[in-house]
């Protein structure tokens, strides 16, 4: 079904609308969230997504609904993801805590215009050339298995500060060396000058738009309807700001997320494969042929994708808990008193 563009024009203007809000009731005026604030507006945009699946099932159909519920999940699950990165740039950077907000939600409205271009012109490749979901499946299983093996080597993350973009732009433009209040633009001496709070959002609008490179052909394995892969990568968006304050702390008792989220990666790669095998069209494979190949239901997408992260931040936490009392045991046997 082709969503009318006034639908799409409404679902834009009231996104925009949320990220405004967000703005001036909780942005403009720098201040450190509280759990209580960060937990209440979370489950609210939560709910709101839940909602407006609700809304797809009764306006649509039921199974429109359960695609955009599976992609709400994994997006949601692949931009916890993003949160370890976020929390890196802001160390980095040491940009005091009452300050991260404005970064954060300006990072992340820019980020969901660029994957706004990138969904378009997936669905644009999509009807031109069906056989794009063959590299869409290779890329997501070349993606898992990296993560994979980052993991188990502990590969070291890269200081935000050396990313290319970071360095051309602190060339081209003057950078103050400290803060000015939450300014992203300042005069000195009658000159303008860009603060570290700029170059941080440039940090998390890049590091957005790369993680969308694995997210984007993912939620295309889950559905093809261009305005549901928007949707679900708006709402897992929105309140990402508020998750990350909530999580705070925390993120690093996840120490097996990345593994969870390779093994969902892998799974879509693999549900993509499949597909593309059930409408194949590449001489090289079948002469060109259809292949009539299993194809994973999205129901079944969506429990998988939920039992593994499930079990993965079970597994977390409960490994997290017995490293913090196994080194609680050291310091009481080194220090007793």
């Amino acid at each position: 079904m082709d969503v009318p563009i006034w639908i799409w024009i409404v679902t834009l203007v009231v996104i925009l609308g949320f990220f405004v809000f967000d703005f001036y009731s909780h942005v403009r005026t720098p201040h450190e969230p509280t759990i209580k604030e960060a937990g209440i507006w979370s489950a609210i945009y939560i709910g709101l997504a839940l909602l407006f699946g609700l809304g797809v099932g009764v306006l649509w159909n039921h199974e429109h609904a359960v695609e955009y519920l599976t992609g709400y999940v994994l997006e949601k699950s692949l931009s916890v993801d993003n949160l370890f990165v976020f929390a890196l740039i802001m160390g980095a950077f040491q940009i005091p805590r009452k300050y991260q907000q404005k970064v954060l939600l300006i990072g992340i409205a820019l980020a969901l215009g660029f994957r706004l271009i990138f969904i378009l012109l997936g669905a644009t490749i999509i009807n031109a050339w069906s056989d794009v979901f063959y590299i869409f499946a290779v890329f997501l299983l070349f993606t898992a298995a990296k993560m994979i093996i980052d993991e188990v080597r502990d590969a070291p993350q890269k200081n935000p500060k050396d990313m290319l973009m970071v360095r051309m732009v602190s060339k081209v433009i003057p950078v103050t060396e400290g803060y000015e209040n939450d300014h992203l633009i300042t005069h000195t001496k009658g000159k303008r000058h860009f603060t570290p709070l700029f170059l941080a959002l440039i940090s998390i609008g890049v590091v957005d738009v790369m993680f969308a490179l694995d997210s984007i052909p993912a939620i295309y394995g889950v559905t093809q309807e261009a305005y549901l892969v928007f949707t679900t990568n708006a709402f897992s968006l929105l309140g990402l700001r508020q998750l990350y304050f909530l999580l705070d702390g925390l993120l690093d008792r996840l120490i097996y997320l990345s593994y969870g989220l390779s093994v969902v990666l892998g799974f879509i790669g693999l549900k993509l494969l499949l597909h593309a095998l059930n409408h194949n069209h590449l001489f090289l494979i079948n002469g060109g042929e259809p292949v009539p190949v299993f194809e994973i239901p999205t129901l079944l997408s969506l429990l998988v994708i939920v039992v593994v992260l499930t079990v993965t931040v079970v597994a977390s936490i409960i490994a997290s808990a017995q490293k913090r009392k196994g080194e609680a045991q050291i310091v009481q046997s080194v220090d007793p008193q």
